[in-house]
């Protein structure tokens, strides 16, 4: 299945694209595959797929996650997009990445997801899931969130702030590294949970395990309620007396990978980090 950027997602300027248009590089995408004899299909096709190739940014490979989890099978993309630290290669590789493809000359790498369950204060429940966070947000612009949190059914803390965020390690370089949250390598699996603009002393974020459950209670949310956005894509809607529990999702999302480069060098990449000191060094024999 071939899964391309579309009207719902952030298009990017010409100036600011990393290479080739998604149109293009769609285009050259089923070109390769009828080459090798593939069918490709789009994302109306309801019957079994092998895998779902993306053409698009973060947030068309977070879309198209959804349909991958749902029909278990990997996820590739290819960055058409701004950052695109999901994604395997750039638009030029495209006829490169199809004949891996194909050739079955690839890895799967599972990531963890978060199962989301709010409960209201009447009983009614409502249930959703992400792969890179559950942001928690208030629509009063005017008026603080007011909450308390909790770890495996124990009291952490309390207090004011405009939301919070809670991510997987694949997250962990999204909205919750925007909020001063630490990096979290996908091999390390764990759940981060990171206040955003909180008014309290102990603020800081929270690593805990995969097998712990998340919880937050909702005293007050103002006059306009709040809400929950997982990946930015579903929400849910908050108000105040909920109670909010984050767990280890049952069903990860498989990434297809074509190399098996540390996850350093991708953040090195991705961010365009300075580490022309650790050369230096490497080059003198330190840094082992």
């Amino acid at each position: 299945m071939v899964v391309r950027r579309d009207v719902n997602d952030q298009p990017v300027p010409p100036g600011q694209r990393r290479s080739a248009s998604t149109a293009t590089a769609g285009a050259r995408a089923e070109a390769a595959l009828r080459a090798h004899g593939v069918e490709s299909v789009d994302h109306r096709f309801l019957g079994d797929i092998d895998l779902v190739l993306v053409l698009g940014g973060d947030g068309t490979i977070l879309r198209a996650s959804q349909i991958a989890r749902d029909k278990d099978v990997p996820l590739m993309g290819i960055n058409t997009g701004h950052v695109g630290f999901l994604a395997e290669a750039d638009p030029d590789a495209v006829e490169h990445v199809v004949a891996e493809l194909v050739a079955g000359r690839y890895t799967v790498e599972e990531r963890m997801t978060l199962e989301v369950t709010v409960e209201s204060p009447e009983g009614a429940i409502q249930h959703g899931w992400a792969l890179n966070e559950a942001a928690l947000e208030k629509r009063d612009r005017a008026r603080m969130l007011e909450l308390a949190i909790g770890v495996d059914g124990q009291a952490v803390s309390s207090f004011g702030c405009d939301g919070l965020v809670i991510s997987t390690p694949t997250g962990s370089t999204a909205y919750a590294f925007s909020l001063g949250g630490p990096v979290i390598w996908p091999e390390v699996e764990a759940l981060l949970l990171t206040p955003m603009a909180a008014h309290a002393l102990f603020t800081r974020p929270l690593v805990v395990a995969p097998s712990s459950c998340l919880e937050v209670i909702i005293d007050s949310t103002g006059f306009d309620g709040a809400e929950i956005w997982c990946d930015g894509r579903r929400s849910l809607d908050v108000v105040a007396g909920s109670r909010i529990r984050v767990t280890r999702g049952e069903r990860p999302v498989r990434l297809a990978r074509l190399n098996n480069a540390p996850f350093s060098r991708r953040l090195v990449r991705k961010f365009d980090l300075p580490v022309q000191g650790w050369r230096a060094a490497s080059e003198n024999g330190l840094g082992h």
